[in-house]
């Protein structure tokens, strides 16, 4: 039997959680430092306090759900529900004043996202997303057939910069941008301020809530190495990298994946 879908008194705690977890990461921007984790990537107070208080919030909401989270526990959790969370996609910009980052938060069932929750606390966005059921912004469900923005720009990250040097002779089919989160260069393509984005080197946590987001607004994406669909329970995936094309079509999809493709060379 598959695990129920969240109630309307969830949804409302957990909104209140990222409530609470927005506001404490607004206080903290601008006056915290950030130091090195061992893999280079930045750490701040903030990133911890809102882990803990993300990973507290959902053992009390969703009692037997575990929870597998960029600054804690990284195994894909054992029970048929679980949560994906980055408590603060975008350290980089939140510890250098740069007001643009995420908190994202997915619920999978069966290791398929039903459920995410991807908030922009500078700007008072939130997402929600629910499989087969649509997106809402700001608790305004966005219609699908109207969300047709047009934009000749594509989304990079800094490591998917490298695809440029590689065909160094080539005109790249869009004007990039580098806004230096996952979660929302994804989102980007999602809302139609992109075209495309190229991510190289995504965790888990990163993808989680904006990939059930893309889906529900039609958007496509292709894994270009890892599939997270074929993930197993107990696997660590600390080390594993989802790398990445996003669309708004399938006709934008074939201008960029040749460009994708260049991420797997070596």
């Amino acid at each position: 039997m598959n695990p129920p879908n969240l109630t309307n008194k969830q949804l409302s705690e957990l909104d209140s959680l990222f409530e609470l977890v927005s506001q404490r990461q607004k206080e903290d921007f601008g006056n915290i430092s950030a130091s090195n984790k061992a893999d280079g990537s930045l750490l701040t107070s903030c990133d911890l306090w809102s882990d803990k208080t993300i990973v507290d919030g959902l053992a009390s909401i969703a009692p037997g759900e575990g929870v597998l989270s960029e600054e804690g526990q990284k195994l894909i959790p054992n029970s048929k529900a679980y949560w994906v969370v980055d408590p603060l996609d975008g350290t980089t910009n939140f510890a250098a004043g740069i007001p643009y980052w995420s908190i994202s938060v997915a619920r999978f069932v069966d290791g398929k996202p039903q459920s995410s929750f991807l908030i922009i606390p500078s700007l008072k966005k939130k997402f929600l997303s629910i499989k087969g059921k649509g997106v809402w912004l700001n608790n305004k469900k966005i219609d699908s057939s109207q969300n047709n923005r047009q934009s000749e720009c594509i989304s990079l990250c800094s490591r998917s910069i490298k695809i440029l040097q590689k065909k160094p002779n080539s005109v790249f089919p869009g004007k990039i941008r580098l806004l230096g989160v996952s979660s929302l260069n994804l989102t980007s393509v999602a809302m139609g301020q992109t075209f495309g984005a190229i991510e190289s080197t995504p965790k888990i946590w990163d993808i989680a809530a904006a990939w059930l987001l893309l889906e529900e607004l039609n958007c496509s994406i292709e894994w270009l190495e890892t599939d997270p669909l074929n993930l197993v329970s107990g696997e660590d995936l600390r080390d594993v990298n989802f790398p990445l094309i996003a669309c708004r079509s399938i006709e934008k999809f074939e201008i960029l994946k040749p460009w994708g493709n260049l991420l797997l060379e070596k």
